[in-house]
């Protein structure tokens, strides 16, 4: 092993040989591609990188001297399209191995790489071109993306370079066809390399009451993710690390990219297109994944198995995120397995702000403690810091513009939507809190989800998190419902599982239990039962939706 991250990682260990804290280095000209993947590909070209496979049985194993060359193919390729420094490619390549050497080429070339999922239709499609000024698309040809993709350009003021991946369709090229027939790649000069604060990244937020911001990363962001793996997915380097997000998620390149290859670890891609809490456990057998993780709602799917079927024995370490956690999921995910959840909280614009690191106690339903890369703190209303027992806005203080190594650079062309979340010295994530006096934070709401109900102020999660412990409940949302003697009450919308019937005796049944359980107050008044939840592109339910539709 070379040991790469120590080389950008300055650590004070406790007597244990955990870190008390530690501090992240970015060297002039750093580029993940070049200094991680190319150094790995070079020195160690036979160690694991990817382990990839999917639901019909294909499998590939990559090493970094692999996944080295791939990179320099693609890379030569995209400069024969004419992608250069600067232009903006849009990713829609869902778990597809294509999608690693892709976003390696384009740091070579100094591109900015625009991961999108393949659940955009046309309307997504045209604003995200429009925006982000799109020069170049590389997209799966499953499903109907690319017809989507087309029919967007149509719209759009100019002509795209597409690109296909694991198919063919007339007007697009074929990306490994097209990587097989390119000029060997030739390290650009140094001057024509990107800088370290150039864009790198740049990814659309599922906004819940606005079209979605462009969040874009410079060079350095990677940097960050080797704490996402060491303390917290705590990935063995001899293991096979599996994160469950689609590529076109941020969370993809917290788990399945960045901290991983750091710590010089194999990554797992697990390639499906329908969610099968079944398949995925046997997946997690067969493979013999080390570390798991992944959203709270697949950990739901996951503890209604029968785990003793499965031989998880190889599974090591697990952790969520996402979403806030239901402390009933952690609970009966430990007791079937004897394995902790370990919960962490970041958002698009950010790495691991609050995190329940390996070494650290859980507490279940809460999000850990602060970060030592992030200055965290709770805000009031006021701007005035909250103390233990309080709830607060969740924000990051950033003093004279001196931007941690992780956090985002600002929204792309949007100026005016930044400073209104970045002033005064601080970031704001709009996301509420309150801090125990261990220093943990637990997840109170969004700033715009608080219920005001006869005086009192009623986070949804948890109420949620009551809610999700019965057991005919399989998703949960708690919003706030117009009332004219109380103004507002409590409303859970709610979706149960099989042989469970929606109705009044099991309306009647969840709000005892709820009143049973926590302050009368925050026990929902109405209950309604729904099909499926309304959510965001990413999965988040959305419960503004619910609120507008009564």
């Amino acid at each position: 092993m070379l040991d790469l991250h120590t080389e950008y990682l300055t650590e004070d260990l406790d007597a244990d040989g955990h870190p008390r804290t530690f501090q992240l280095h970015c060297p002039p000209g750093f580029n993940f591609a070049y200094d991680v993947l190319d150094r790995l590909g070079t020195e160690t070209p036979d160690r694991r990188a990817l382990r990839w496979c999917d639901d019909e049985d294909e499998q590939r194993t990559f090493s970094f001297g692999e996944m080295k060359d791939l990179s320099d193919r693609a890379a030569s390729y995209f400069l024969s399209r004419g992608v250069r420094r600067g232009d903006v490619v849009l990713l829609i390549m869902k778990r597809h191995y294509q999608f690693w050497y892709a976003i390696m080429a384009l740091h070579k070339i100094g591109a900015v790489a625009a991961p999108a999922t393949n659940q955009l239709k046309k309307y997504d499609l045209v604003f995200r071109l429009e925006e982000a000024e799109v020069s170049a698309v590389v997209c799966t040809m499953d499903g109907d993306v690319a017809e989507q993709v087309e029919a967007a350009e149509a719209e759009y003021a100019r002509p795209l370079v597409k690109v296909g991946v694991r198919g063919s369709r007339a007007g697009w090229d074929d990306l490994d066809e097209g990587m097989a027939q390119a000029a060997p790649f030739v390290r650009p000069a140094a001057a024509d390399l990107p800088a370290v604060d150039d864009p790198m990244l740049l990814y659309f937020t599922s906004g819940t009451t606005a079209q979605p911001k462009m969040v874009v990363h410079d060079y350095s962001y990677p940097i960050a993710h080797i704490d996402t793996a060491k303390y917290w997915h705590k990935v063995d380097p001899e293991g096979l690390h599996l994160t469950l997000s689609e590529t076109g998620w941020a969370k993809s390149v917290w788990g399945k990219l960045y901290g991983q290859w750091f710590l010089e670890t194999c990554i797992d891609v697990y390639d499906f297109d329908q969610f099968d809490p079944r398949a995925l456990l046997h997946h997690l057998q067969d493979a013999g994944v080390t570390t798991f993780c992944a959203a709270p709602t697949v950990y739901r799917f996951l503890v209604k198995q029968d785990l003793a079927e499965f031989d998880l024995s190889r599974l090591q370490h697990c952790t969520i995120a996402g979403e806030a956690m239901n402390p009933v999921v952690y609970e009966t995910f430990r007791d079937k397995t004897g394995l902790e959840l370990k919960e962490g909280y970041g958002q698009t614009e950010l790495t691991l702000a609050v995190v329940t690191n390996y070494w650290e106690p859980t507490k279940a339903g809460s999000m850990g403690t602060p970060s030592a890369n992030y200055d965290v703190v709770l805000l009031d209303d006021d701007g005035t810091e909250v103390g233990p027992g309080g709830t607060g806005e969740i924000c990051i203080r950033v003093p004279d513009g001196r931007r941690p190594i992780g956090m985002f650079t600002g929204y792309h062309r949007d100026p005016t939507t930044t400073a209104s979340v970045w002033h005064d010295g601080y970031y704001h994530t709009h996301d509420l809190a309150t801090q125990d006096e261990d220093g943990y934070f637990w997840y109170v709401g969004r700033t715009d989800d608080m219920i005001k109900t006869s005086g009192y102020r009623v986070g949804p999660f948890e109420v949620e998190s009551v809610v999700m412990q019965h057991p005919a409940v399989v998703e949960c949302a708690i919003t706030g419902a117009p009332d004219e003697v109380r103004g507002t009450v409590v409303k859970a919308t709610v979706v149960v599982g099989a042989g469970y019937e929606p109705g009044d005796d099991l309306r009647r049944d969840i709000q005892s239990f709820v009143k049973n359980r926590t302050a009368p107050y925050k026990y929902p008044r109405i209950v309604e039962f729904v099909d499926a939840m309304p959510k965001t592109i990413s999965g988040k339910i959305r419960r503004v939706q619910i609120r507008e539709e009564g």
